[in-house]
């Protein structure tokens, strides 16, 4: 399942940039989700810049499905209108079997690849989801002058995906980091969950 070592860091694609060999290090205290279909909060994105490590432009959980498109063409305005200077820009996108994450992806990367720094990738349940999520980040972004590589960033919600976790880890430079979706992996095993101020109901 892994690839040769002289493999590891060749782009996927004709055109893509060269993958990281030590990922960039940034200040990620803090990340900031967003809803991006809500104008409101689209409108505070300017003050909420510089007081922030990242700001993810969130597109899954959350978002009723009747919002999803409008999600993804609020999360791009917001990066075409503004410069988020050491600010990181995130974006969580839907799952690799919904209806929405070939939208997301595409219509992202071409509008605003350059800025973007990461995507947090959901349900993440073996190395062959990142091994299609690399080759499809890489075929975007030579298609789109992409010059610096977009981060991939998988939230680990199956018992699955925990038990493949050092696959996982090791199967792409592209990979930033993995976080645990508690709820989500409770669910995947029939497990009881507690809440602050009670057991479960």
């Amino acid at each position: 399942m892994t690839k040769s070592p002289r493999k590891f860091f060749e782009p996927l694609a004709t055109g893509a940039p060269a993958p990281y060999r030590e990922l960039p290090v940034r200040v990620e205290r803090m990340i900031h989700f967003v809803p991006p279909h809500l104008e409101k909060v689209r409108a505070k994105i300017g003050e909420m810049i510089p007081k922030s490590d990242v700001i993810l432009g969130n597109l899954e959980d959350g978002i009723p499905a009747d919002a999803k498109q409008a999600a993804r063409k609020g999360f791009i305005e917001m990066g075409l209108a503004h410069d988020f200077g050491s600010t990181g820009l995130w974006t969580r996108v839907n799952c690799l079997n919904s209806p929405w994450l070939l939208d997301d992806v595409t219509e992202i990367v071409g509008a605003i690849g350059q800025k973007l720094d990461v995507i947090m990738l959901p349900k993440v349940e073996g190395p062959w989801d990142i091994h299609y999520f690399d080759q499809l980040l890489a075929q975007l972004e030579a298609r789109h002058g992409v010059t610096r590589p977009i981060l991939i960033h998988a939230i680990l919600e199956t018992a699955e995906g925990v038990k493949n976790v050092e696959e996982i880890a090791l199967a792409s430079p592209r990979m930033h980091g993995m976080s645990l979706g508690p709820a989500d992996l409770a669910a995947s095993r029939a497990m009881k969950t507690t809440r602050i101020g009670g057991g479960h109901p």
